[in-house]
């Protein structure tokens, strides 16, 4: 659909007479759909009802998604707080303790863009770090409930239904008439590998139910009659989006404004009519967003521990070309070892389309090339997949040339996105592509009507079986410690004092982080894994963790071999100086921690002895930090 062509939303929009002239008449009443009369003595019998309605075939489809969610989601239910995703589990750990930092927003008032409960003393920029408040705080009844590992194995199940589900609704009542197109694109959008691939650590990102009502909104600006209603009801969808995740709403828009530019450069008279009211209700969204999210950007991008743009560990992430050919790690033709060289890593997989699915799309755009909304969408996702390569441009890991990306990653806004990411705007375009094409295959007025179809489903099959969504692999992780879960750790740390975790929370080693989230951030931690700016200098550059720990990379280094180091005089007193600058209570060392025995050698270094409570080894560090000490 083009956006001054909107489809009528029921039947008698599609039937309604297209002459000037406007007649009046009077209708027969309609039968009633459940009785016929009986062909001999003109009786009325019962006729039964159709039992597919629309109602139901929407429920049924809504059903199917949330049961392929549960599917991918199956082995971390097994045990939420015992299982996570393989390869790499810094981020759920992450999301877990903003889940219980809404907890504190709701039942304690706590100041909700900004927190000190890690990375102490500096704390954390919330808004710079998408505490994703617009899920944690609707979920308050759940962590409070059943703790965050749970509320974060929901959050990833209701994002992949939710959003194939928005897809699909958006998609059946404004895009196309075939429940069946809708629901082909509303899957591929929920369950793309991309989204498969965020979903074992980012539900932020697939959480994108909010998206396909955005673009409609938008679409609906340039036929607007009520131009400022409708830029406020887009208004408040963007600042409930803001809090979900910022930089796919970025997207969302680049999106939009890429489209809404395909389609005026090929019908230029569209632009006469359409652009006083999209002004005039973009003006008023801007207003009203703007007034909403005014003082939550002010502290992202101007309070204490803002940065200005993003690590260079992710700025030059971009897709290799190859990785669009190659099926997603997490589906039934994915394999993790063949695409380990393809993307940055495999929580990144954001594109991984296949070779059926890609020459299938690229069919579908030749087919229908013919057709305005057509082209646009194809110079729209062929833009943001060229965006999408990022910085260098390579095929199987082999450099070839500088991407475009080079020329923009340093401008305002620009600068915080990761640009492999740009290809979750080509997915979405790839999926309603996919229901346009199902839609005119099942149109078509043919004397093989049925061969058309069986054949419009076989390709349907051959292109999106290989990526099929498989069960997330995780692998189990440690218990939080029971000195945690039995409070005892309620002896040592006051409320300006931190529990110090060997090794130090970082990005690395984030469990500390579990088992603050597990009790509602009831004591704080140093350090974390968080953006934060280069060492600790709000507007600097961003970076992974909080201030260079020289005993926090020393650890670390324990923990990784194995090796106890033998230490001096000198790096004893910075190990103070580090616990001092923390307010450290305690320092705590699980027994099952990797390579306790040298970790625990290495601690007793610098402190003494340790002694041990339950499942832990503990040091009591208050008179060595103390103010007097």
């Amino acid at each position: 659909m083009t956006p001054a062509e909107p489809r009528g939303d029921s039947p008698a929009d599609a039937d309604a007479p297209t002459g000037s002239a406007s007649v009046t008449t009077v209708a027969p009443p309609a039968p009633d759909p459940a009785f016929d009369p009986a062909p001999g003595d003109g009786r009325p019998v019962a006729r039964p009802r159709p039992r597919w309605t629309p109602r139901r075939q929407d429920l049924a489809m809504y059903g199917i998604f949330l049961l392929a969610a549960l599917w991918v989601t199956s082995r971390i239910w097994v045990d939420p707080a015992g299982r996570v995703a393989a390869l790499y589990s810094s981020d759920p750990a992450q999301v877990q303790f903003f889940l219980a930092h809404s907890v504190r927003v709701v039942l304690h008032g706590e100041f909700p863009f900004y927190t000190d409960q890690f990375n102490y003393p500096d704390g954390v920029n919330l808004m710079a770090n998408t505490a994703i408040l617009a899920l944690g705080i609707p979920m308050v009844p759940i962590t409070v409930l059943f703790g965050p590992a749970v509320s974060f194995v929901t959050l990833v199940t209701l994002g992949l239904a939710g959003t194939a589900a928005a897809w699909y609704r958006v998609l059946s009542r404004h895009v196309v008439r075939t429940r069946l197109a809708a629901a082909v694109g509303g899957w591929f959008c929920g369950f793309s590998p991309a989204m498969l691939s965020h979903a074992n650590w980012h539900p932020n990102i697939i959480s994108q139910f909010l998206l396909p009502f955005i673009v409609w909104r938008v679409l609906v600006l340039t036929r607007s009659t009520r131009p400022v209603r409708d830029g406020a009801l887009l208004a408040l969808l963007v600042t409930a989006q803001a809090f979900i995740n910022e930089e796919i709403l970025l997207f969302t828009a680049l999106a939009c404004g890429v489209f809404l530019l395909a389609v005026v450069a090929q019908q230029r008279e569209r632009w006469a009519t359409a652009w006083r009211p999209l002004g005039t209700a973009l003006a008023v969204c801007a207003v009203l967003a703007g007034s909403l999210l005014a003082y939550p950007l002010w502290v992202q991008f101007a309070g204490p521990m803002a940065y200005h743009g993003l690590s260079d560990t992710v700025r030059d992430y971009g897709n290799d070309i190859a990785s669009f050919f190659a099926p997603g790690s997490p589906t039934l033709g994915g394999h993790e070892r063949a695409n380990v060289n393809l993307a940055p890593n495999y929580s990144e997989e954001n594109a991984f389309f296949g070779w059926s699915l890609s020459l299938l799309a690229v069919g579908i755009v030749v087919w229908l090339r013919r057709e305005v909304t057509v082209r646009a969408l194809a110079v729209t996702g062929l833009f943001f997949a060229v965006l999408s390569l990022g910085e260098r441009v390579s095929w199987w890991d082999r450099e070839l040339l500088t991407g475009p990306w080079e020329l923009l990653v340093r401008l305002p806004l620009l600068d915080a996105v990761v640009p492999t990411r740009f290809g979750l705007i080509t997915t979405v375009v790839i999926g309603i592509l996919l229901a346009l094409a199902v839609e005119r295959a099942w149109s078509l007025r043919t004397a093989e009507r049925r061969t058309v179809r069986t054949l419009t489903v076989a390709g349907l099959v051959l292109a999106l079986l290989p990526i099929a969504p498989m069960p997330l692999q995780v692998t189990t992780r440690p218990e939080v410690p029971q000195f945690i879960t039995a409070d005892r750790w309620r002896r040592y740390v006051g409320p300006d004092q931190t529990l110090v975790s060997v090794p130090v929370p970082s990005m690395g080693n984030t469990n500390a982080m579990r088992w603050a989230a597990s009790t509602d951030l009831a004591f704080k931690i140093p350090g974390g894994y968080f953006l934060a700016p280069r060492n600790g200098v709000t507007g600097d550059p961003g970076r992974f963790g909080g201030r260079p720990s020289g005993i926090g990379d020393l650890l670390a280094e324990v923990a990784a071999t194995g090796r106890t180091p033998k230490l001096d005089d000198r790096q004893r007193r910075r190990f103070l100086d580090e616990l001092r600058h923390w307010r450290a209570a305690v320092v705590v060392l699980p027994l099952d921690q990797p390579n306790a025995d040298p970790l625990r050698q290495t601690v007793e270094q610098l402190i003494g002895p340790a002694r041990q409570e339950l499942d832990v080894w503990v040091w009591d560090v208050r008179t060595l930090t103390s103010r007097s000490a």
